[in-house]
Order: structure tokens, then sequence, then C-alpha cells
């Protein structure tokens, strides 16, 4: 309502100063401009710049070798077949008694069968004897043992978080607090503007 009443105010002020300068008449009322200007301020205000998070360092494991004595084969019983211990005898044997016999004989061209004395034949036969009978042996066998290398784990894998936190940066913004505004005041200048 009073800046539409201002706005009026200017432009009768406006036709009439256009009147006066026109026809030369007195002006009856006059106003003046006052003219507010607007009222700024700043406001700080904090931004995120990061929003922060988590840094993860990671080591992997490590691993070592170990070495130990380990049984391998337990202590057992065998048997073994021990074979039998012999030896070869020889001695003479009758192979033929002798005697008369009869055989063809060739005499000065002419085949003929004649009666003959032959001697009693005699021979080395070989004859393998026993000298100790086959037999099964006990064996008892120790328990075996080897080194043994196994792979162990020294230090397991370590993560290392670190928390980061967010950032902010404060910012300057300038904000109007109030308009600018122009409002009119009637004045009085002698010989020009009356009361």
């Amino acid at each position: 309502m009073i800046r539409k009443a201002s706005a009026s105010l200017a432009a009768l002020a406006t036709l009439a100063g256009a009147s006066e300068a026109a026809a030369g008449s007195r002006a009856l009322e006059c106003y003046e401009p006052l003219r507010r200007p607007a009222l700024y301020d700043t406001v700080y205000r904090d931004v995120m710049v990061s929003p922060g998070g988590q840094l993860v360092d990671y080591d992997p494991p490590i691993y070592g070798t170990s070495q130990s004595l380990e049984q391998i084969a337990p202590p057992r019983v065998t048997y073994q077949v021990v074979p039998a211990v012999t030896r070869t005898i020889y001695h003479t044997v009758k192979v033929d008694d002798g005697g008369y016999a009869w055989e063809w004989r060739v005499i000065h061209g002419r085949k003929v069968l004649c009666k003959v004395w032959r001697k009693a034949r005699y021979a080395q036969v070989a004859q393998t004897v026993i000298v100790e009978p086959e037999r099964v042996r006990r064996v008892v066998l120790a328990a075996e043992y080897e080194n043994v290398a196994r792979e162990v784990l020294v230090r397991p894998e370590q993560r290392f978080i670190t928390d980061i936190p967010p950032s902010y940066q404060t910012v300057a913004r300038r904000v109007v607090v109030r308009e600018g505004s122009t409002t009119w005041r009637r004045v009085h200048i002698p010989r020009h503007c009356p009361d």
C-alpha cells in the first residue's frame, strides 16, 4: 500500500515538475525521495569437503619351514624263510653185473655171433643230502624315522585400519538482511515549496 502511494506521489511529482516548467506555476506540494539501501550481512557456514572414511593397510601372512623327526614306519615283526642247507656226496654203484653176453662181430669179412665175457661196470652217483632243513626265522624290524619339513605360520595376516574423519571448510556467503526501498518525504523549500 505504501509503495503504491509512493509510486503515485512520484508520478505526481514528475507531472507537477513538468507542468511547472511548462506553465511557470507554483508548486503546491513538494516531495523528495528517501532511499534506504539494502542491508547485507556475511554468513559463515561449515561445508563438508571430504566425507572421510577408512584407510586399510594389509600385510600378508608370513610362513616358515619347521623340521621335525617323525616316525614313518612303526616297529614290526616279519618272518623270513631260510632255505635248507644241502651237500652233494658221491658214491660208487654197480650199473652192470657183467657176465656172458652175445654180440655180433665181423671177423675176416664174416658176420658171426660170438659169446663174450663182460666185466661188471661201476659208476659214480651224485646224491644231494640235507645238512640243515628249511626253517622260518622271526625278524624284528625297528621303527623308522625321517626328518620331515612342514610349512608353519610364523605371523598371521594383519590389517591396520585408520579412520579418516570428514573434513570441513568454512565458507562465507553474503546474504540480504533487508531489501532496499525508496520512500517519499514532503519537504518545504522557501519560495518554491509551501508547507
